[in-house]
């Protein structure tokens, strides 16, 4: 019988325009092993929160054969990469099946659906190129999650962009908005405007929200090249230069999508201005606006401790706190054999592993290092997680790093695994929630926000959402600054030993000291986090601010 599809609930007349979402992960379920990070973590709540508000959305993403990757141990305990085949049983086949060209050859896809009532997310189709009527190499297009190779990318790019637009036109499903989050499915726009062959058309069913201010996360590429893959979905490279203000033989992604979108948002405000500032010397781009990321409260947050905080049960509170450390340490005993206490001070630092997010600003003084965590009067417990990419060597090198330190101290760990249930365990467990970019380099962050949802205290340099929630010493404390445009060694130093400083006179002190003060800013943290970093505000902000009509002037 052939696939049908309507779209499968009443939606919200406030929300009835039709929207089509692409990116390339989403973080919906720990079983479903599609994510690498913060922005699959964003998607799955904003799928979630869409459902909740019943609007009119359709999700778009591939089916990673072998997932991002399964992070796993050494003998000697230090990280290593597993690839591991992934199958699941609560996809529902199609048996949809076209074809789109990646360069020069055509190549079969598929489409499997997500109904909403399997995790209470908006209806999602996940595409597939795993099909025995394609050769091994159109294959593997769906087998890795930010594959290295530059190809297997472009590939993807033209998979998610192209094929997602192909599969909406068999399904006879028309958005009147297509929105592109983060510039992966770029192809999207091509295909775009060969279908209506006016930019100024194409601009009002066109949006964009970019990410990051990392140059890794906005790619430019060679046009010839792109034109060889298919990318350019049969507009010609003429043309293209013309429509994305391109000069000479380098397409920038972000700028183009920038040049072709009605409308566009950054991830937090200081964001929005961090765009405003990288995208000044072009003319022409669309609107900016700012739209802070969010997580799904009821998805993330600690329902008991919740209840808790409602009825005033200060004791409750503590109680539930003590049981949620006590699951994470079960975590800890089993990974790491420390038999950590719910009654210390308990430290994580738990996000993607990269340069710039700063894992081992702990260790920029090992003296002052050693001498923070040696402290029997006030001891603390300190739990790192994250994910590095698989090729970036230098990152998986700070976690072994942390590795072999952990193995000489008792009260430090470094866990594996860092997915969905691990976070959700990491969040619950933590009394300090650490979060140390360079500044101006931290679009939003959201592991923030979720840790305050589980009675974490943030303790965190004023970068990406961060300041939108920040009443220093009031729900969290501030790490003060120092100045961006220094050397990065020299940031690393000043920021490190402001931490020190931080940790040692204040938090520390407070939390064995003044108890109830303590309890205090962490009742502040988590009444402030909700509603506004609840994803259930982004969601209708989104319909408010960037799917509602554009105007082309």
């Amino acid at each position: 019988m052939a696939f049908e599809f309507s779209h499968p609930y009443e939606f919200d007349p406030a929300y009835s325009r039709p929207v089509a979402y692409f990116c390339m992960e989403y973080a919906i379920h720990q079983s479903f092993k599609i994510y690498a990070g913060g922005l699959g973590f964003l998607a799955g709540s904003h799928m979630r929160s869409a459902f909740d508000l019943k609007q009119n959305l359709v999700g778009i993403g591939i089916l990673w054969k072998y997932g991002y990757y399964d992070q796993v141990r050494k003998a000697d305990q230090t990280m290593d990469i597993l690839f591991q085949e992934k199958v699941y049983g609560f996809l529902q086949k199609t048996g949809i099946k076209f074809t789109i060209n990646i360069s020069g050859h055509e190549v079969w896809v598929t489409a499997l659906y997500l109904s909403p009532a399997v995790f209470n997310t908006v209806p999602m189709f996940f595409l597939s190129t795993d099909l025995p009527e394609n050769d091994y190499l159109a294959q593997t297009t769906c087998h890795k999650l930010y594959d290295a190779n530059p190809e297997a990318k472009i590939a993807a790019a033209i998979l998610l962009g192209a094929g997602g637009a192909r599969l909406l036109e068999i399904l006879n499903w028309e958005p009147d908005i297509y929105h592109l989050n983060e510039s992966h499915a770029l192809p999207l726009a091509f295909f775009l405007y060969q279908k209506y062959r006016n930019r100024d058309e194409l601009k009002r069913h066109l949006v964009f929200t970019n990410h990051t201010p990392e140059e890794a996360g906005n790619v430019k590429s060679d046009l010839i090249w792109l034109e060889k893959m298919g990318f350019l979905c049969g507009v010609p490279i003429t043309e293209v230069r013309i429509i994305t203000h391109t000069e000479g033989d380098t397409l920038d992604h972000t700028a183009s999508i920038l040049h072709l979108a009605g409308m566009a948002n950054g991830v937090s405000i200081p964001h929005q201005h961090t765009m405003l500032k990288m995208w000044a010397n072009h003319n022409d781009i669309c609107s900016v606006i700012p739209i802070t990321n969010a997580q799904h409260f009821g998805f993330w947050a600690d329902e008991g401790m919740y209840k808790a905080l409602e009825e005033g049960d200060d004791e409750a509170l503590w109680r539930g706190k003590k049981i949620a450390k006590m699951a994470l340490f079960e975590e800890v005993s089993d990974q790491n054999g420390e038999i950590y206490d719910e009654n210390i001070l308990t430290l994580v630092f738990a996000k993607r592993f990269t340069g710039y997010k700063r894992p081992d600003l702990l260790f920029h003084d090992m003296e002052r290092f050693e001498k923070l965590i040696s402290n029997p009067d006030r001891p603390i417990q300190i739990i790192w997680a994250g994910k590095p990419y698989p090729l970036d060597y230098i990152s998986i090198g700070v976690f072994d790093k942390i590795v072999h330190i952990c193995k000489s101290h008792s009260n430090c760990a470094i866990l594996v695994g860092y997915e969905m249930k691990l976070s959700r365990l990491l969040k619950g467990g933590a009394d300090i929630w650490l979060n140390v970019p360079r500044l101006r380099h931290e679009a939003s962050g959201t592991s923030g926000m979720t840790a305050a949802m589980n009675g974490a205290v943030n303790v965190a340099l004023p970068d990406g959402w961060f300041p939108e929630f920040a009443r220093d010493k009031k729900n969290c404390f501030v790490i003060p600054s120092c100045n961006p445009t220094l050397n990065e060694h020299q940031q690393d130093e000043l920021d490190a030993a402001c931490l020190y400083e931080l940790l040692e006179k204040e938090v520390i002190p407070l939390y064995y000291d003044y108890p109830q003060t303590w309890l205090h800013i962490m009742k502040e943290g988590m009444r402030d986090i909700f509603p506004q970093f609840d994803s259930a505000r982004l969601a209708r902000q989104y319909y408010k601010e960037l799917y509602s009509p554009i105007t082309v002037s």
